[in-house]
C-alpha cells in the first residue's frame, strides 16, 4: 500500500514538474507564432485633387498626417512614401490612393463667434490596392472641423477617420489572392468627425 502511494506521488511530482518546466515556454512561442504572421505593408500615393480647388498646403498636411496615423496603428509592417525605391523590395505591399472630392475651406473666425457656420469639411475616397491594381478596401471617409480649430485640424482629423477605418476593416491575408472589391454603394461606408480643438488634444 506505501509503495503504491509512493508511486502515486512520484507521479503527480512528474506531471507538476513537467508543466512547471513547459510553462516559461507558452508565451514565447506565443510571440514566435505572432511575429511569424505575415503583415501587409503599404506605400501612400500622393494626394490626388482632381478638380477640387483645394491649397497645396492642406493636400501636403493630408499626406504627412496620412503617413503619422498609418504608423500609428502597427496594423501594417512598413509605411513607405510615394517614390521610396524600398517600397520595390517589400513583398507584401499594398498601395493607398486619396482621391480629394468635396472641399469647404471654412471659416476660422466664423467658427469662433457661431457653432452653426464656418466649418472647414474635406471629403475623400480612399482605395487600398494590390501591385497589379486591385482594390481590396474602397471607402468614402470625411474630416471636419465644426468648433474651435484651425482649418488645417481637419485634415488630421481626415487621416485618423482613414487609418481607423482600415484598422477596422477586414483585409485579405497577405499570402492568399486578394478579392476585388466593386465600387458600388455596398463597398463606402461614411466616418465623420466633428471635435473641439480642446477634445482631440
Amino acid at each position: 500500500m506505501k509503495a503504491n502511494k509512493k508511486f502515486s506521488l512520484a507521479i503527480v511530482a512528474a506531471i507538476v514538474v513537467f508543466f512547471l518546466a513547459r510553462a516559461p515556454q507558452l508565451p514565447a512561442q506565443t510571440a514566435a507564432a505572432k511575429s511569424d504572421a505575415k503583415q501587409w505593408s503599404v506605400q501612400v500615393d500622393k494626394v490626388d485633387a482632381a478638380d477640387v480647388n483645394i491649397e497645396s498646403a492642406f493636400q501636403i498636411a493630408i499626406y504627412e498626417n496620412l503617413l503619422e496615423e498609418l504608423g500609428k496603428t502597427t496594423q501594417f509592417k512598413q509605411v513607405f512614401r510615394d517614390g521610396d525605391r524600398d517600397a520595390g523590395a517589400a513583398p507584401d505591399l499594398l498601395i493607398l490612393k486619396i482621391a480629394v472630392q468635396k472641399y469647404s475651406p471654412g471659416s476660422e473666425t466664423r467658427r469662433a463667434v457661431t457653432t452653426v457656420s464656418g466649418a472647414t469639411k474635406i471629403n475623400v475616397r480612399s482605395q487600398l490596392c494590390t501591385r497589379d491594381g486591385r482594390v481590396v478596401l474602397e471607402r468614402v471617409v470625411n474630416g471636419n472641423v465644426r468648433f474651435f480649430g484651425s482649418n488645417l485640424r481637419a485634415t488630421h482629423n481626415l487621416a485618423r477617420n482613414v487609418a481607423k477605418t482600415i484598422k477596422e476593416s477586414s483585409l485579405p491575408d497577405p499570402s492568399a489572392p486578394a478579392p476585388a472589391q466593386t465600387s458600388g454603394s455596398s463597398g463606402v461606408a461614411v466616418a465623420s468627425v466633428a471635435l473641439l480643438e480642446s477634445a482631440a488634444n
